[in-house]
């Protein structure tokens, strides 16, 4: 299956010291980024919060970030605040390239152009593959299908799971998901994250849940015996995300708004 993600930009990085320059800034290893080989990094503020992730593919000659739409400017702005003398350019490039996901059995060479650049989503198997393209690429599925997928899958989605200044990557799985590198060397926004790894102070997750009754709006407070311990995300289908106290992992009943949810962990959450 495939789909253009209609709410997904890109932003393209050039120059030759696109890596060095990147390498300081963002959470994972921009080096391991090739053509076929896409990394998934979060850029976070100098506090340790998320700000952004996004996927950084490659054709060689230049690295592209599959990013929010919305963040678009963002991310041109405030990694332009560090670019100095550094020989880097950024620029919109979303007028040009499409983003898709495609998921399944089969990888989606067959179903796309031979210029677009392709790479499997670095986070998990099930989570398919990432596709850049400018031309047309016909869907097989839906929007609300993949994010019913992906949810399935625990996989957060930006903005929809993630709150600026707020998230702790390590909450929202970027350990086990592979977007945090614990060996590149410094990065903005370091320290907080590898406290939070080294020192156990992880309080919180992100996590999918089954929504039984009508599905409450992201934001709503989750309740367990009347005590606030979450708030839902985003949801698809019947089937939600939700950032939860450790301690509320296990409960099968807790309620938000007039829905009851029940936690259910993916196999690579510890």
């Amino acid at each position: 299956m495939i789909v253009r993600l209609t709410d997904r930009g890109v932003v393209e990085v050039t120059g030759e010291d696109r890596v060095a320059f990147l390498q300081g800034l963002l959470s994972n290893d921009v080096a391991a980024a090739a053509p076929g080989l896409a990394v998934w990094a979060a850029l976070l503020t100098p506090q340790g919060k998320w700000l952004a992730d996004f996927f950084i593919l490659s054709d060689g000659a230049r690295l592209l970030f599959d990013c929010e739409a919305a963040q678009v400017a963002l991310l041109i702005k405030t990694l332009g605040r560090y670019r100095l003398r550094s020989k880097v350019a950024l620029r919109d490039a979303s007028a040009e390239l499409a983003v898709h996901v495609a998921w399944g059995e089969a990888p989606p060479m067959e179903a796309t152009p031979t210029e677009a650049i392709t790479a499997a989503d670095p986070r998990l198997p099930e989570a398919g593959w990432r596709v850049l393209s400018n031309a047309v690429i016909a869907d097989t599925a839906t929007e609300a299908a993949w994010h019913a997928h992906r949810i399935a899958c625990g996989l957060p989605d930006g903005s929809r799971d993630l709150e600026s200044d707020k998230t702790v990557l390590l909450e929202a799985g970027f350990d086990e998901l592979h977007g945090v590198s614990w060996s590149k060397g410094c990065y903005m926004g370091q320290e907080l994250t590898a406290r939070t790894k080294y020192r156990g102070l992880l309080k919180r997750r992100l996590v999918p849940v089954r929504v039984a009754g009508a599905m409450p709006a992201p934001g709503t407070p989750i309740l367990r015996d009347g005590v606030e311990i979450g708030t839902l995300r985003s949801g698809a289908g019947d089937m939600a995300m939700a950032l939860l106290r450790l301690d509320a992992m296990q409960s099968d009943s807790l309620q938000c708004g007039t829905a009851t949810l029940a936690p259910t962990p993916p196999f690579w959450m510890a």
